[in-house]
């Protein structure tokens, strides 16, 4: 009698372990692919040490629903398939609740079909294309947390308006989505802005272009009087160091416009003194505030800098901090890592980032501007800084 209480005991208690959910103690695993070779790394690793902080920073915290988040990040390489077949692996080796990451506007569509496939939540820190959620695109599972090729374009546009002495343009910017719809957009809004401008030359490097000189010689035969160029991260680094000695900057004036984040110290840091001073450009986080820093900025950038053992920081980590945050309040509001759940959970939801609230709305998309100015020289630091910086929003009704 005893043995089978004793056993009924058992029984008891493996009843009750079974009811225990058995992810209780598990990790919330997000799927990482970003680029972390090549001259998109540039981006891609500090959105990469963005992400490690906002995790760091949660899980200090206890976690999310009492559960740790553990991060996986591979090296997209800055290719499409590349982030198409880690997206994969990801998921169906790795077991990964989420997907974040990746950096152009190449590799992020690519991906969004994967997410889409699997039904898993993908929040993309970087990728502009405004095709990424246009409505042809759009699907429960995708969601951008970044500014988009519209606003980009529209932003440049407002900027070069006011140039009244322009009369004839070109563009430069690479030839992928990316480019092609920022210069789209910029085109639309230039006309509109100042019918009486003239496009004269438009040319298409591809993503990774070693040597610029063709293009450069070409457009400045064309004689422009300004430029709009969407050339970034390292690419830009290396089409400023052809371009200068070529007279390229002097010939323009430096009436340029470039809609890449080349304001950020990820590109004004290496250029330094060859940096093209008295373009206008743009980045997430300037960072650096001569004026009208926003509360609470200050503090960010001190821990950022800390994190990332880095005397000044980097004004592209708050992208992939923020992606985190949303992912992590979407879990909350949901109470589930079901991605069906999170996703609805994350549509019209406000969340905190270092650069203020944010919101998603009801196409995915988080009401994220840029920061623009002239870039300048100040005696207090070793390379260009934006002088004013002044927020342009995703409002494609902004003026």
């Amino acid at each position: 009698m005893v043995r089978v209480r004793h056993l009924l005991a058992l029984a008891g208690t493996f009843v009750a372990l079974a009811s225990v959910p058995a992810f209780a103690d598990s990790t919330i695993k997000i799927g990482f692919p970003i680029p972390l070779s090549g001259p998109a790394a540039l981006y891609g690793v500090p959105i990469l040490k963005g992400a490690e902080m906002a995790v760091a920073d949660l899980n200090a915290k206890g976690g999310v629903l009492g559960r740790k988040l553990e991060l996986l990040s591979r090296d997209s390489k800055a290719s499409a398939d590349e982030a198409v077949r880690l997206a994969r692996e990801l998921i169906i080796k790795d077991n990964v609740d989420f997907l974040v990451g990746t950096l152009t506007s190449a590799e992020a569509p690519a991906v969004s079909t994967i997410a889409k496939e699997n039904k898993i939540v993908f929040i993309a820190p970087s990728a502009k294309t405004s095709s990424l959620t246009a409505p042809a695109n759009l699907h429960p599972y995708v969601f951008r947390f970044a500014s988009n090729t519209t606003t980009e374009g529209q932003a440049g546009a407002i900027i070069m308006s006011k140039w009244k002495d322009v009369k004839r343009i070109a563009t430069i910017a690479p030839d992928y989505a990316y480019g092609r719809d920022a210069v789209a957009a910029f085109v639309a809004e230039i006309k509109k802005l100042r019918p009486d401008v003239q496009i004269v030359d438009q040319q298409w490097p591809k993503l990774g272009e070693p040597d610029f000189t063709a293009f450069i010689t070409a457009q400045m035969s064309k004689q422009p009087d300004a430029v709009f160029c969407d050339e970034y991260g390292g690419d830009f680094v290396t089409f400023a160091k052809q371009a200068t000695p070529l007279g390229y900057f002097k010939a323009i004036h430096n009436r340029l416009a470039d809609g890449g984040e080349v304001g950020a110290l990820e590109v004004t840091q290496p250029l330094g003194d060859t940096f093209p001073f008295g373009i206008w450009s743009n980045a997430y986080d300037p960072v650096i505030w001569p004026n009208h820093e926003p509360p609470g900025h200050k503090a960010w950038v001190e821990k950022m800098q800390t994190a990332l053992h880095s005397k000044y920081g980097s004004g592209w980590a708050v992208q992939g901090y923020s992606a985190i945050l949303a992912l992590a309040a979407g879990i909350e509001k949901a109470h589930s890592t079901n991605s069906d759940k999170v996703s609805k959970a994350l549509v019209g939801l406000t969340f905190d980032t270092p650069a203020g609230k944010r919101s998603f709305n009801a196409n995915h998309d988080a009401d994220t501007g840029e920061f623009w100015g002239e870039m300048v020289k100040e005696a207090a630091y070793p390379f260009a800084i934006i002088k004013d910086p002044t927020y342009y929003n995703p409002k494609p009704e902004m003026n």
